[in-house]
């Protein structure tokens, strides 16, 4: 039987690819470690980014949105962010909406979207998965969305 290949990036492949980060910093010290770790893995990989700051998870969909209007340069989007449970419905919105709409922009737009908002039932749960020690997370969404960004090029191997 023969087996699968694995597709993967390559940082020689992500020469000149500049990626957008949007972070919500509405939790700043969870925001700022998945930031740590997007940003390290974006520099591993040898890739250039920029960096946009919105309110709250449901903005950076439309964050995106206007980014690529503006720049079709931007070679895929990390989409960083936290949503944690609360009292209300609001949570399911958020958590929801936010995703749908990355998911949205993702296909309209044929763009490379690594999506790293956290939906967690409490603030503990996000700092480990925040954490570039622990989960890691925002390298996570920045790997994915440089995954994508190699396959859309058809740089798999």
């Amino acid at each position: 039987m023969a087996e699968a290949r694995r597709a993967a990036y390559h940082p020689h492949q992500l020469a000149g690819a500049r990626f957008l980060i949007i972070e919500a910093r509405f939790y700043d010290a969870i925001g700022a470690l998945l930031l740590q770790g997007a940003e390290a893995a974006l520099r591993e990989a040898g890739a250039a980014w920029d960096i946009v700051g919105v309110p709250g998870a449901l903005e950076i969909p439309v964050a995106a949105s206007i980014a690529v209007a503006a720049d079709k340069d931007i070679a895929g989007i990390v989409a960083l962010g936290c949503i944690i449970r609360g009292e209300t419905y609001h949570f399911e919105i958020v958590a929801n909406e936010s995703a749908r709409g990355l998911m949205d922009v993702g296909i309209r737009l044929g763009l490379p979207v690594g999506n790293g908002i956290l939906s967690v039932e409490n603030e503990a749960q996000a700092l480990v998965r925040a954490d570039p020690q622990l989960g890691n997370k925002g390298a996570d969404a920045a790997r994915a969305a440089m995954s994508l960004h190699a396959l859309k090029h058809a740089q798999v191997v």
